[in-house]
């Protein structure tokens, strides 16, 4: 198996790292456009690899080239967004970032999956399968893994342990718009509902919506890498193993849930052919309601791109 990692930033390092020391694949690549970046961290992978005893290989590289043959790639590149930047404007670097990649991708590695967890991560992901023209169920999103995440620490929190047995749902956008789905998530079965007042599962969901601007703001300067990339790496894990775990993850979007033509965040099982299928929850109208909320909130971002004319109509 070969994995390239796009991006050499917080998240792609740590992807690579992650990749590389649960043998994923053997054959890592880890690319970028500055120079030295990839191949240092990459040099610095393989000499862990004695004292972890790992036998993954970490190729560092400036050149898509090295990518090609690739059975999937995992899209961390892209500018984070800073302090007076306008959301339109990360939409327009980021999109340009996309649709380069995009061009390698296809041309080398045609048989691909695609993980994007470049933000803004519904748009973007939308963006990548456009411009590669792949199946839809070939190119998928990470967040919602993320959100349920952040979502089941939370809970543990209020529990006072348990995380192991804890597991959420987290639906709809990255984003203040994300749909935290209480009664879907558990611990060792059991919905919180049961077990926690209605008042901290809505602190709960608050700080869910707000998991990632919460981490920025205490480290001042970046955002999550740990997190993210470990979510990264379970889609990958169950891609190239063809585990068929049940995943919340971006998907494209045919009629399901009442929605079309959309990635958005829903449970998915992840397999050898990227998502299997998607699993369509019973939701109550006020969460429905909340998810086509989020869905047209990523409509306007789309509507962004096309303006920007990085996107077809």
């Amino acid at each position: 198996m070969k994995v390239t990692v796009v991006g050499a930033g917080f998240v792609g390092m740590t992807c690579a790292q992650r990749l590389a020391e649960q043998e994923v694949a053997e054959d890592i690549v880890l690319i970028d456009v500055l120079e030295g970046r990839p191949q240092g961290i990459a040099l610095d992978i393989n000499q862990a690899a004695a004292v972890e005893g790992y036998q993954a290989l970490v190729t560092g590289t400036n050149d898509p080239k090295d990518t090609y043959g690739s059975d999937l790639f995992i899209m961390t590149a892209g500018l984070p967004r800073k302090p007076g930047m306008d959301r339109s404007d990360l939409l327009e670097t980021n999109g340009k970032i996309v649709n380069a990649v995009a061009s390698y991708i296809k041309q080398g590695s045609p048989k691909a999956c695609v993980i994007v967890v470049s933000n803004p991560l519904d748009t973007m992901v939308f963006l990548m399968s456009a411009s590669l023209g792949f199946e839809k169920s070939r190119v998928v999103g990470m967040a919602g893994i993320l959100d349920s995440a952040r979502m089941a620490f939370f809970i543990s929190e209020k529990n006072g342990g348990g995380i192991k047995d804890t597991r959420c749902m987290v639906l709809g956008g990255h984003g203040d718009s994300m749909v935290p789905v209480p009664q879907f998530s558990t611990v060792d079965g059991v919905s919180i509902t049961a077990m926690l007042p209605e008042s901290e599962i809505d602190e709960i969901n608050t700080r869910t919506q707000h998991g990632g601007a919460e981490i920025v703001n205490l480290l001042k300067t970046g955002s999550a890498f740990y997190a993210p990339s470990a979510a990264a790496v379970a889609m990958a894990k169950s891609i190239l193993r063809d585990e068929h775990r049940l995943l919340p993850c971006a998907a494209h979007l045919d009629g399901q849930y009442g929605l079309s033509d959309i990635y958005l965040g829903v449970p998915c099982v992840l397999g050898k052919n990227g998502v299997e299928r998607i699993v369509e929850l019973d939701l109550d109208e006020a969460g429905q309601a909340k998810l086509n909320a989020s869905a047209e909130a990523i409509r306007a971002d789309l509507e962004t791109l096309v303006e920007k004319g990085l996107l077809a109509k």
